[in-house]
């Protein structure tokens, strides 16, 4: 468990359905074989049944003869209570998890009764409201398939569980046996993780068990739980072309574990050295073209790039104009940074190197601006401590009623300060953002929000980078109060550089 939500994620599940054909001894052949893949594999792994009560569940004039293809098989494999919870004994035995499908309403009270782990809802019930509504009420984790769904009807099922305090994740998955490749649309994975951020996405297969490569697929569109139908072929009975062997399984799983190696970090690093000795390999560096006396300016045509690059040498990547010789260098030489004096930064590059990054946050936050706005960059420590001290604000409207877009990239801080006669409210849209109001300290995540009004302190701050809005009365200038005296002192021009747009050209 993860707090109280069930923690659904690179969880396997291994649909038994059927194809235990009606023996229990061939059950319990089915879990031992594939529950050995699953724990040599070290994955967490469902068994999942399926129960119907088939006196109640079949139409009495159906039960002798039907031409639905399916009733001859679920009369044909019937079995007892008592033979499913020696099965159910068997998943305790190999350590997985119990997980089972109902089809009707009696199925969910036995389900509870039998102390299963996990409810899963078919794609055929995930619109059978009598039998949500009752699978919604036995307290039970559930997974939810979504084949032959549209996505208004997703919504429907996402609402109807939410609304009922469900613990439940989803399943994309096509209701084709087996499933083509043109219709597997894993893309929907993406969709569904965007649509609903808050739910584990997984992919429910019906692939030919042989073809490994749409769960790797699935895995790089972001599922995180996996299901398949499995089941052991004898001299007597063959599996369906849908249903995995346990050798089958093994490659599938080996395959999905490759996939998420694959995949990696969602956060961009440092490269490892390995890398980084591969692309210094290939950078080029600066060298002297012609003797350059001590004290001279390097110009451009007094030097050359060329590779090898030598560790810790200046390299074309860092060449401005502007660089002072600290020594005599001799031609083809390598500059190294002891040699020279690089000309101070301009004023204003901190900001405009970050502006970069807010463009980026803010993309991330799926926050679109128009080609019309203001921004105000706050440094009030001063421009060379931007990155420690400061927000980027961006003005949308300022009338009786006033809109905000602040940025706060990762590490910054924004003092402490109160406003005579604003009163303000912040919603944050991405990322974590730190506040402090009148001394309390809360951390606010994606849709909370703070009232401050008129005279409060406060202050916020992000440790991760964070987008938020603010929305309140009118904006007038001057109306801050800080709890530096420093930074009261400060005319407010010296504290804020204030641009049309980004300001590319402004920033001087």
């Amino acid at each position: 468990m993860q707090g109280t939500r069930y923690n659904f994620k690179n969880l396997f599940v291994l649909d038994m359905a059927n194809n235990h054909q009606g023996s229990v001894e061939h059950g319990v052949e089915i879990i031992r074989r594939h529950g050995e893949v699953a724990n040599a594999a070290g994955i967490r792994c469902a068994i999942k049944f399926q129960f119907r009560q088939l006196d109640s569940f079949i139409h009495p004039d159906h039960k002798a003869e039907s031409k639905n293809k399916h009733i001859p098989r679920f009369l044909s494999t019937r079995l007892s209570k008592a033979a499913y919870a020696k099965l159910l004994g068997e998943v305790r035995k190999e350590k997985l998890v119990a997980m089972c499908t109902p089809f009707d309403e009696e199925s969910v009270d036995l389900i509870v009764e039998m102390g299963f782990d996990i409810i899963k809802i078919a794609s055929c019930s995930a619109k059978d409201w009598p039998l949500m509504e009752k699978a919604a009420q036995a307290g039970l984790p559930m997974i939810v398939s979504t084949g032959g769904l549209t996505i208004d009807e997703i919504d429907d099922v996402v609402s109807f569980l939410d609304h009922r305090g469900v613990d439940f994740s989803i399943m994309h998955c096509v209701s084709i046996y087996p499933t083509p490749d043109e219709n597997c649309n894993l893309q929907n994975i993406s969709m569904l993780k965007e649509r609903f951020p808050d739910r584990v996405i997984g992919w429910s297969t019906h692939e030919y068990p042989q073809d490994t490569a749409p769960v790797m697929v699935a895995v790089g569109q972001g599922a995180e739980m996996f299901e398949r139908h499995v089941g052991v072929q004898t001299d007597d009975i063959s599996l369906n072309a849908y249903s995995s062997t346990p050798e089958q399984s093994k490659c599938w799983i080996d395959a999905c574990k490759k996939a998420q190696v694959l995949v990696g970090s969602y956060q961009r690093g440092l490269p490892a050295e390995v890398e980084r000795s591969s692309i210094d390999s290939l950078r080029r560096g600066i060298f002297v073209k012609t003797t350059i006396e001590s004290g001279a300016q390097i110009s451009r045509g007094d030097v050359y790039f060329a590779m090898p690059y030598q560790d810790g040498q200046l390299s074309s990547a860092v060449w401005q104009e502007g660089i002072i010789a600290k020594s005599d260098l001799s031609s083809d030489q390598a500059i190294f940074p002891s040699e020279v004096e690089l000309p101070a930064p301009a004023k204003y590059r901190v900001i405009k190197s970050a502006i970069h990054e807010v463009k980026a946050l803010l993309n991330q936050a799926r926050v679109h601006l128009g080609p019309e706005f203001e921004v105000e960059y706050s440094h009030h420590e001063g421009i060379e401590n931007f990155r420690k001290v400061g927000t980027v604000l961006i003005n949308c409207i300022n009338r009786e009623y006033c809109k905000k877009i602040l940025v706060q990239l990762p590490g910054q801080v924004h003092p402490e300060h109160f406003h005579k006669r604003k009163e303000e409210t912040f919603q944050v849209l991405f990322g974590e953002l730190h506040s402090n109001i009148d001394g309390q300290v809360r951390v606010m995540r994606p849709g909370d929000t703070a009232l401050v009004m008129p005279g409060v302190w406060h202050n916020f701050w992000s440790e991760t980078g964070c987008v938020f809005e603010e929305v309140s009365t009118t904006h007038f200038n001057n109306d801050s109060v800080y709890r530096s005296p420093a930074i009261n002192k400060m005319e407010r021009l010296e504290r804020k550089s204030i641009v049309n747009h980004w300001g590319r050209y402004q920033l001087d």
